[in-house]
């Protein structure tokens, strides 16, 4: 081949010219290069050489981890016209806005609340250009969600929100995760309720108590947790190990509940299912969370639903994987052995049962046998859902709740 005929090879310029494209944008870059005069010409040239290049294509960090360690850093030293355009070429690459934040609260810490408070206005500027703002969320008593620990042992965190009339209802959430799966309902709950939520002992912010646990444990936990808010008999909304737990207290606790709603759960397990959850203990036990973090979440959320809402997937994903693997696994087997069928005929408390047509964890036919068992007890199915149905089918999950909580009391 003929030098004339030789494609053109890449040098550092060219190189660090893509990394400076991705990451501020094709405009940004273009009026930087494009508009060089010989004042400056060779600064770009060293820039985009130097950093673009040598520093943004590094493979220690990926682009992401990158850019929030800019803002904090542009943020530190009051760089403001940087801490922008990193900000707003951040968001528009990608980088979730709660990432964002966490940065902004961290920075708070070792930059300063005054430099914090800026970032914190021009990010929301941002944020408000570009449509991603996220709705209102005010501080008032009546809206202003409460963080507390329970007194008894082990502590449970809890979270307190609403009016303080109306029905108290508690949730309790599933296998691997925390009360912050319930944020959104919750918050739709508690205009017109006080609404109570908790972490699993084991879960988030709460401890882990002493040796191993059982259904029996959470059971006791949730009536504890009921008896220290003082609110009850109370609404009670389980999904999935919150269900079981919901199951146990109506059985063993009646005076606590008022109502009970049983999501995405089951009574007990045959035989299959038990070589299934001794199989992802095992497999939590010996390569922690990240061995089974993401055969949960296809357990959890249906394919298109993954596809289409990613940025829930990558929140649930990180919660799984934050959780502690050895408490994890002791819940697994707490989960395995649960057995309330037979005692299902003692509920009496109004009972409202609700499936996914498409959940393979607790198919609709656990539903309905549910639903079969206990007195009186209401099921729906939604046919958009799987495991984490209050994810998927969030208005539909909501109606349902109201639909249950307007109901007649037995």
């Amino acid at each position: 081949m003929s030098p004339d005929t030789m494609p053109p090879r890449d040098d550092d310029f060219d190189r660090g010219l893509r990394n400076r494209r991705a990451v501020l944008g094709e405009d940004w870059v273009r009026q930087s290069t494009s508009g060089a005069h010989g004042f400056n010409a060779d600064f770009q040239n060293l820039i985009t050489r130097y950093a673009w290049h040598e520093i943004w294509g590094r493979p220690g960090l990926d682009h992401t981890t990158r850019r929030l360690l800019v803002l904090g850093m542009t943020m530190g030293q009051a760089r403001w016209e940087e801490f922008e355009l990193h900000c707003r070429a951040a968001l528009r690459g990608g980088v979730p806005w709660e990432k964002i934040q966490e940065t902004l609260l961290q920075g708070a810490i070792y930059c300063g609340v005054p430099a914090a408070n800026t970032a914190f206005k021009i990010t929301t500027g941002i944020l408000r250009d570009e449509g991603l703002l996220p709705g209102p969320a005010p501080l008032t008593p009546d809206v202003r969600v409460q963080f507390h620990h329970t007194f008894s042992q082990p502590q449970l965190r809890v979270a307190l929100q609403g009016v303080a009339r109306g029905l108290p209802v508690v949730f309790s959430h599933a296998l691997g995760l925390d009360l912050h799966m319930w944020d959104d309902i919750a918050a739709a709950v508690a205009r017109d309720h006080p609404v109570l939520r908790y972490d699993h002992r084991g879960h988030g912010g709460s401890g882990t108590g002493p040796g191993t646990v059982s259904i029996d444990d959470l059971v006791e936990d949730a009536a504890r947790v009921i008896r220290e808010w003082g609110r009850g008999p109370v609404a009670f909304v389980g999904l999935s190990m919150g269900g079981m737990v919901g199951q146990g207290l109506a059985i063993r606790h009646p005076d606590c509940l008022a109502r009970l709603f049983l999501a995405n759960t089951t009574s007990s397990y045959p035989p299959a299912a038990q070589q299934a959850w001794a199989a992802r203990v095992q497999a939590v036990r010996e390569g922690g969370m990240s061995a089974v973090a993401d055969m949960v979440v296809e357990r959890y959320v249906h394919a298109p639903f993954r596809a289409t809402h990613p940025d829930v997937v990558r929140q649930l994903r990180a919660t799984l994987l934050r959780q502690d693997a050895g408490a994890y696994a002791d819940a697994c087997e707490a989960v395995a052995g649960v057995n309330w069928t037979d005692q299902l005929h003692r509920v009496t408390c109004p009972t409202q049962v609700l499936a996914g047509a498409l959940d393979v964890g607790a198919p609709p036919e656990m539903g309905r046998a549910l639903a079969e068992r206990i007195p009186g007890a209401a099921l729906t199915v939604l046919p958009g859902a799987s495991h984490l149905s209050v994810a998927e089918c969030p208005a539909e999950f909501l109606d349902v709740v109201r639909g249950w909580l307007r109901g007649p009391v037995a």
